[in-house]
């Protein structure tokens, strides 16, 4: 456990090629440089076209190419754990019957990388091509980890590495992680059903603001386009976004639970 602390407090370290491999991007950084840089070019240009002042180019411009692609790994890495999450605990118990069916470990991994949806399959495919390197299996199923960042699939390299090194009945062991992963689910679930009032109002209150904007903007448009208009209005906006993304910062770290 001291060592997957370790690892989450590294996570946030972790260089741009590894965080796209993470969210199950084959793109390369300095694509996802380049594409970043287009967002942000077509960003500004768009609010110098429509006179939307330099400042509110500028703020656009950081919007698009520096919030909004990071925005999009970070939901593209977490869409992908929670596939791989939903997956993992059949996949433990194909592996289990399959050991107490008389096949070894590696064949057992070979089931399931050939029958288990995405990205569990690629994952373990990964971890066949690993191994077949030379790499002993353990520390194969260890550098899962890296590649999926979640404390379920740690649990499941440190039991593959455990019994490698030390023996024992791989399929009880394998048997009890697949139960704390369902219960470590159930959990979950249960959290997300009982914070789902608080993520609602948080919702309702982080949108009022833009609606009340679009709303007045197309009923008075003349009213209120002083505030991209006028440079005093510019700087209001970017410090009412700026408050904003605040608010709904704090709201989420309020309305997140770790367990």
């Amino acid at each position: 456990m001291r060592d997957l602390e370790a690892r989450r407090e590294k996570e946030s370290k972790v260089p741009l090629s590894v965080r796209l491999t993470q969210a199950g991007l084959d793109w390369s950084p300095r694509k996802f440089m380049i594409v970043s840089a287009a967002i942000a070019a077509a960003g500004f240009a768009i609010a110098m076209l429509f006179g939307g002042g330099l400042l509110a180019a500028g703020g656009l411009a950081f919007a698009g190419g520096f919030g909004l692609p990071r925005w999009a790994l970070s939901f593209l890495k977490k869409r992908r754990e929670k596939n791989f999450l939903k997956a993992l605990p059949d996949a433990v118990d194909v592996i289990v019957r399959g050991i107490k069916a008389g096949l070894p470990l590696f064949e057992s991994i070979k089931v399931v990388a050939a029958d288990a949806p995405e990205p569990l399959r690629s994952e373990f495919l990964a971890i066949i091509e690993t191994q077949a390197i030379g790499m002993p299996l353990g520390d194969a199923c260890a550098r899962l980890f890296e590649r999926m960042p979640l404390p379920e699939a740690n649990f499941f390299g440190i039991v593959i590495a455990i019994q490698q090194k030390s023996g024992g009945n791989l399929s009880e062991a394998l048997g009890n992680l697949s139960k704390v992963l369902r219960d470590r689910k159930k959990m979950a679930e249960k959290i997300q059903a009982m914070s789902m009032e608080a993520k609602a109002s948080a919702g309702i209150i982080g949108s009022l603001p833009p609606i009340v904007m679009l709303l007045v903007y197309l009923s008075t448009p003349q009213y209120i386009s002083v505030l991209w208009t006028h440079p005093t209005g510019q700087l209001m906006l970017v410090g009412c976004v700026i408050w904003m993304s605040i608010g709904i910062f704090v709201m989420k770290r309020m309305i997140n639970f770790d367990f």
